[in-house]
């Protein structure tokens, strides 16, 4: 790498280093794979509880800026991207979490599939129930077996995307900006449901890299 381009390194006790000073596509690409593999890697073999909750709390502390800056411009398919979007969504939820819940229980109600049983979370569930499902998932996916958290997180983007499918169609004739913001959400929801069960499959064949 370059000397202005350091190589990454993961510093547990500060925050990620903002390494994209370069606009090279293949350095970019370079350090986000480099910092994906590395801290997941470290994490697993250290085991230290402090840097795994530092690290389910990195997105509420720090925003989450920090780590779009790292792997954001990731392809989804891609272990840095797939992280990127396992903290969308805990960003999402830690953001409005009692909206979340909302669209939780609406889509538990709507779905008849296993999606709300996989995700894990309480029936029903509350705000604060949902904002630690998600931590735990996250957690799951640093010190556990990354796939299960894949499909854990891939199910609840689907209640949740049903639920916000729902409610936009409640919302339609009498608030059609609202209507229009949660068919936005439910789409995007969606999309990750998919990025994240493909990535699981890619992971299970030691081919998420």
């Amino acid at each position: 790498m370059t000397s202005d381009f350091p190589r990454p390194v993961f510093r547990p006790s500060g925050t990620f280093d903002r390494l994209f000073a370069s606009e090279d596509p293949a350095e970019v690409s370079r350090a986000a794979h480099q910092t994906a593999a590395t801290l997941l890697a470290r994490v697993r073999a250290e085991e230290d509880p402090e840097v795994v909750d530092r690290l389910i709390r990195f997105a509420s502390t720090h925003g989450i800026d920090d780590i779009a800056q790292l792997w954001s411009r990731s392809p989804a398919k891609t272990l840095p991207g797939t992280l990127w979007r396992l903290y969308l969504v805990q960003a999402s939820i830690h953001a409005d979490a009692a909206l979340a819940a909302l669209l939780y229980e609406r889509g538990r109600a709507a779905l008849h599939t296993g999606d709300a049983i996989i995700a894990g979370a309480p029936t029903p569930v509350s705000p604060p129930e949902l904002v630690a499902l998600i931590d735990t998932i996250l957690r799951g996916a640093f010190t556990g077996d990354l796939a299960i958290a894949l499909d854990r997180t891939a199910a609840f983007c689907r209640v949740e995307a049903s639920g916000a499918t729902h409610l936009a169609d409640d919302a339609e004739a009498t608030e059609p900006e609202r209507a229009t913001t949660l068919t936005t959400r439910a789409l995007r929801l969606s999309s990750i449901a998919d990025d994240l069960d493909v990535a699981a499959r890619l992971w299970r064949r030691d081919e998420l890299i």
